[in-house]
């Protein structure tokens, strides 16, 4: 099974700047076990989250022949959980000590106006090519921006 955690793409500005949706919907089968009796969306997939978004980040800035892929977490702070019934609302911004072959973000994750996690986290710039169909990944970009 595939996880896909950002259902919109809000506005972006290529090589900057990018937000997101992640709804946290009572059906997510990792809330089952995360906790029993009491779901919460783990962490770790917010922070997932954050690198799928830093990735469309990089795919619409490069027309599509670029992808991150996130290898540290420089530092990470929650403040709170996403529930079920939550839209998570992500930002994320592009740092100056990026290049061509490695990405650094910022990132803020909140949930109507409260804070839940705050991050700052570097990875590699790949080919998208050599993980995915490059025609698909436009088509399913047009989807999450809805076509903007």
């Amino acid at each position: 099974m595939r996880y896909l955690f950002v259902d919109k793409v809000g506005e972006w500005k290529a090589g900057e700047r990018i937000k997101g949706l992640k709804n946290v919907a009572m059906t997510e089968d990792f809330l089952e076990f995360h906790f029993p009796k009491n779901p919460v969306m783990p962490g770790v997939l917010l922070i997932e989250a954050f690198a799928q978004l830093s990735g469309w980040l990089e795919a619409a800035s490069s027309d599509f022949k670029s992808w991150f892929l996130i290898t540290r977490v420089r530092q990470c702070k929650f403040y709170g959980f996403a529930l079920p019934g939550d839209q998570v609302e992500m930002e994320i911004e592009r740092l100056a000590d990026s290049t061509t072959d490695k990405g650094v973000y910022s990132g803020i994750a909140r949930v109507g106006d409260k804070k839940k996690v705050t991050l700052e986290y570097e990875g590699d710039i790949i080919g998208l090519g050599e993980i995915e169909d490059i025609e698909e990944q436009k088509r399913f970009f047009k989807m999450l921006t809805r076509g903007q």
